[in-house]
């Protein structure tokens, strides 16, 4: 780990000043990502921000029947709140599903969107990689490729983002409260929030420099039976290969979003629009831009299974 100066930050706006105003600075949370990064050199920031002391775990109803997520709550808590497993329960089934008891206890909702790619090739700093050194190369697109992307991807990037919640809080059409470093706030969609590689795969989200997430927002409730099923190649502690958030209404609309299978988590108005038509229909929509490579091209049959038997348990006989 290189050499780096820390401060604590005393609000959200000042944190965000202190970011943007020194190069290579970076937010401190709950660090499940970033200090690993820090260890292996991956990510070498200069100065850490630590933002914990910020006030902002609270999970709060909003004006118009949802719920505002502070970005410090911890992913424990937020599967645990009784309104989250009541009125959101695919958010609560995919953060169950994902890492360990004792991350999930440290781990931020914030921190949990930002957290990057787990692509081998990202991890060994011997490997030239886009994300890592931009116009390096990306040794994946010549590599083994099973656990990477099939669609969302580039001729610079083929990573997958790794996480849960964000395929969750994508079928629930979340949104991400945000403040800049002049005290500016915002809310950016969550299917506008990862970009997709392009030519620029380094650059993940759409935060501008120093913008601090503050809160997630969850829109009222929907309904419907809430699933999220999880394929990987063992039973806990392991990203997915593939995995399915749905909604499903009880005349067969509804909404799905998959993980483990783009650079974000991936949803199609027009997959959603062929729900009541099967799972095949919805992957061929899903997916019909797909770029897989021979060693990944399993992932959309293994795509249209896994929501198969996802919309069978959400419509039990």
């Amino acid at each position: 780990m290189k050499a780096f100066t820390y401060e604590r930050a005393k609000s959200p706006a000042a944190a965000a000043a202190a970011v943007a105003g020194q190069p290579g600075a970076k937010f401190l949370a709950g660090g499940t990502n970033l200090l690993d990064l820090m260890k292996l050199q991956i990510e070498t920031p200069t100065h850490l921000v630590d933002v914990q002391d910020l006030k902002l775990d609270r999970i709060e109803p909003t004006a118009d029947g949802g719920l505002r997520v502070g970005a410090f709550v911890s992913n424990t808590a937020l599967a645990a709140d009784a309104r989250v497993r009541r009125d959101y329960a695919v958010l609560t089934r995919a953060i169950v599903a994902g890492a360990s008891g004792q991350l999930r206890n440290k781990a931020t909702t914030a921190g949990n969107l930002l957290q990057r790619t787990r692509c081998p090739y990202f991890y060994d700093t011997n490997q030239p990689c886009n994300k890592r050194r931009p116009g390096s190369g990306c040794a994946a697109l010549g590599g083994y490729s099973r656990q990477l992307a099939v669609i969302g991807t580039s001729d610079a990037c083929i990573a997958t983002y790794p996480g849960d919640m964000a395929v969750a809080l994508r079928v629930l059409d979340a949104g991400v409260e945000t403040i800049d470093a002049h005290g500016a706030a915002r809310t950016i969609l969550l299917a506008e929030f990862h970009h997709s590689p392009g030519d620029t795969p380094h650059l993940e989200t759409a935060l501008a420099p120093g913008e601090l997430i503050t809160a997630v927002t969850l829109p009222p409730p929907v309904g419907g039976h809430h699933v999220y099923r999880k394929v990987r190649d063992r039973a806990s502690y392991a990203f997915a290969l593939v995995s399915v958030a749905a909604i499903i209404q009880p005349d067969g609309s509804g909404r799905v979003a998959f993980g483990g299978v783009a650079p974000k988590p991936w949803r199609s108005d027009a997959a959603d629009a062929a729900l009541p038509e099967g799972a095949t229909a919805v992957t061929a929509r899903a997916f019909a831009d797909a770029r897989p490579t021979a060693d990944n091209k399993f992932k959309i049959a293994l795509a249209t299974r896994t929501l198969a038997a996802t919309i069978a348990q959400a419509r039990p006989a």
